[in-house]
């Protein structure tokens, strides 16, 4: 008789534990008040988040700031570099910056959006490329010579106009 009356009360503790769980997944009252169901099926509902890829260059700010380097946006494959850094890079030299500014390029091919004043000349790499400049309203595309000075803007221009750097284009 003993065993059947413990058996009685485990099967009735089974019984409310399983009710009291149903209960609390089904919405109902588990901790005094009533669970707000629209709410957790609003929240499942929605799928995460998407990324967007605006193609922004990272740090811009930061490297306008310490190098005067307006570097607008890309698809990563042409990269700001430390001269020392190694071959294979293409050189800028500006008459507003006292150094080279160095890129790295990667990959089959590249672009990079940019801004660098008073560009005269550029030393190509291994890569096809071309780089677009404006000195006010007038633009003009260069072809780079590859792992060689090409005289850019005012050195290029028979008006000696100081033309910005705009875009870096390139191809393997």
């Amino acid at each position: 008789m003993k065993a059947r009356k413990a058996m009685v009360r485990i099967v009735g503790a089974a019984m409310g534990a399983g009710a009291l769980a149903w209960f609390a997944i089904a919405g109902g009252v588990t901790d005094g008040s009533v669970a707000d169901t629209t709410a957790m099926k609003a929240v499942a509902d929605e799928g995460p988040g998407y990324a967007v890829e605006d193609f922004a260059y990272p740090n811009a700010d930061k490297i306008l700031a310490e190098q005067h380097i307006t570097l607008k946006r890309g698809d990563g494959h042409i990269l700001l570099a430390d001269c020392a850094s190694g071959t294979d890079l293409i050189e800028v030299y500006g008459r507003t910056n006292a150094e080279r500014i160095c890129f790295k390029v990667t990959g089959s091919s590249g672009y990079l959006a940019l801004e660098i004043p008073a560009v005269f000349y550029i030393k190509g790499n291994s890569y096809d490329a071309k780089v677009d400049m404006s000195a006010g309203a007038l633009q003009k595309t260069f072809d780079l010579t590859k792992n060689d000075w090409t005289p850019v803007g005012e050195t290029a221009d028979d008006q000696g106009r100081k033309f910005m750097l705009m875009e870096i284009r390139t191809t393997k």
